[in-house]
């Protein structure tokens, strides 16, 4: 764990140093994020807050290959994250410098993805039922599909200040312990593990990013920030699944069975269910599903009534209470946790409609008000029409 504990440190201190830099070179390029209609914020904020991550990853991905613990790690796979995250730098920044069309930065993560999937990370099999997926090729394009989606789950929440980081913080850590958990109890002898170094390192690099990301934000993480946290966050699921596929003590008795497919869900939740239902909305609308619109839950939350802040805040503890939610069945009974989800998510839906309920009540109110004083009205003037005509 101190390893790993330290990787997140070194990966967190180069991102707060690199993000800096990164936003005065966005200054001086005048690379900023245009304020448009949807957007939350009035003035013109840099946005290669990205790259200052993507490129602290990679730097702590090379001090990391020279600790002992974690050699066995860096083997082709890891070439493969490496050249994902390249094509994600360079496809990210020249979107953020000249705003691409949607199929090239769509190519530009399949390729990314399929660059991962063609280094050996794949889904080799669906851990319901332990359903094994034998052919070469359906395991490629299943890889590619799941990375694609979540970069562009990660995509679509990065929406308000601090966001996609903080999201990726709560999942990303639920994610790591659960990770170290079972890898340790498959092989205590050698529990170092590519999508438990994954995880950290995506955790490393928000939380650097975090300071100067938060409201009011200094600086947004762009198109490379939103893409690099997706593509850690799939592989390191696809990892496992991987690890697990390739292995007989499968069903290992202190995590349930479902896990490796219930938490990745978990965690990736919220943007994933933003995504479905942007892509919903978009087309019913007959407009493309990359099309950029104000119906994304953050803008529902910050337009019924929540401040900025408030709207993230909540968000956050939306991803925290499923991620955590589902990672504790690793240590306790499904019935504990399952009635301690539902009081914390019922708790969590009073908390989010609150705005609304408290807008109904007050209509309500007036419009009782307005009622009783159009009911006083009406029985006022029979008298006064009387009286006038007496």
């Amino acid at each position: 764990m101190k390893v790993y504990l330290a990787v997140v440190a070194i990966t967190a201190l180069l991102s707060f140093a690199l993000t800096p830099v990164a936003r005065m070179l966005g200054v001086r390029g005048r690379v900023y994020t245009p304020s448009r209609k949807r957007d939350m914020h009035r003035e013109p904020i840099p946005k290669l807050g990205g790259a200052a991550m993507a490129i602290a990853v990679v730097i702590a991905m090379g001090l990391s290959s020279l600790v002992p613990f974690l050699s066995g790690i860096y083997q082709a796979p890891i070439r493969g994250i490496l050249g994902a995250i390249l094509i994600i730098l360079i496809m990210g920044v020249a979107d953020d410098l000249w705003d691409l069309h949607w199929i090239v930065k769509f190519a530009g993560q399949v390729v990314a993805a399929g660059i991962v999937a063609a280094a050996g990370i794949r889904v080799e099999a669906m851990p319901v039922g332990w359903i094994h997926v034998d052919n070469e090729i359906a395991q490629i394009l299943i890889t590619i599909f799941v990375i694609v989606l979540t970069i562009n789950a990660f995509n679509f929440i990065d929406g308000l200040d601090g966001l996609a980081a903080g999201v990726a913080v709560i999942g990303g850590s639920a994610f790591f312990l659960y990770s170290y958990v079972l890898t340790r109890t498959i092989n205590a002898y050698d529990y170092s593990n590519l999508s438990t170094l994954l995880t950290a390192l995506l955790i490393g690099a928000c939380i650097g990013f975090l300071p100067f990301n938060f409201h009011p934000a200094k600086i947004f993480m762009g198109e490379v920030g939103a893409q690099l946290i997706g593509l850690l966050m799939a592989t390191a699921a696809v990892a496992v699944t991987a690890d697990l596929g390739a292995l007989e003590g499968f069903r290992f008795r202190n995590v349930p069975a479902y896990m490796p497919i219930l938490l990745p869900l978990a965690v990736m939740l919220l943007p994933l269910l933003d995504l479905v239902m942007a892509v919903l909305r978009r087309t019913a609308r007959r407009s493309s599903p990359f099309t950029a619109d104000r119906g994304h839950i953050h803008h529902k939350l910050v337009d019924g009534g929540y401040t900025h802040r408030q709207a993230v805040l909540l968000l956050y503890l939306w991803t925290f209470v499923i991620g955590y939610g589902a990672v504790s069945l690793t240590y306790f009974s499904a019935e504990v946790v399952f009635a301690v989800v539902a009081i914390a998510m019922a708790l969590l839906v009073l908390l989010t409609l609150r705005p609304w309920i408290i807008r109904r009540a007050y209509y309500r109110k007036l419009n009782s008000l307005r009622a009783a004083r159009a009911a006083q009205r009406a029985t006022e003037d029979p008298s006064e029409h009387g009286e006038h005509h007496g």
